[in-house]
């Protein structure tokens, strides 16, 4: 039974790590400012993500976060979603992103982000990029904006 656990784990191990040899594995550390129509406050976080190739010049990829409004009771809102997009020339990405965030607070709603980016590689490890989402609170919450600027490596 031990042998076929850890051949099994062998064969997951590999496995997950294939694709990683012809796409791209990210991660970065990313600030920025949260607004609505009455208030604005800073934000800092970390997000990582994989961005699959579609040919020359599309990708697809998906993205988890975790991001602190920095201001009294607030919490980390976790994130998960994805983007798709274009390579406009060598090294300098376009794209559409969609994410889905928890509560920044215990009692605010969760929100659905959509918005678009730019990623410019500086090398080929390092990248930074700026990224704009619209977030949907709903249930009678104000929308909000959020613009973020992050620098990161890839892998």
């Amino acid at each position: 039974m031990r042998i076929a656990l850890v051949s099994l784990a062998a064969v997951a191990a590999a496995a997950a790590a294939t694709p990683a040899l012809a796409n791209e594995a990210r991660v970065e550390a990313r600030g920025g400012v949260v607004w609505d129509g009455s208030d604005s406050d800073a934000v800092a976080g970390v997000a990582a993500g994989y961005d699959y190739d579609l040919g020359d010049k599309f990708f697809v990829g998906v993205q988890g976060s975790a991001d602190k409004v920095l201001a009294s009771n607030t919490r980390v809102s976790w994130g998960v979603g994805g983007r798709a997009g274009v390579k406009v020339q060598p090294g300098t990405k376009v794209y559409g992103v969609a994410s889905w965030q928890s509560k920044y607070c215990r009692y605010c709603n969760s929100a659905v982000g959509v918005g678009a980016g730019v990623q410019q590689d500086l090398g080929s490890r390092y990248f930074v990029k700026g990224e704009y989402q619209h977030l949907l609170v709903g249930d009678s919450t104000p929308d909000a904006d959020m613009g973020l600027i992050g620098v990161g490596m890839k892998f």
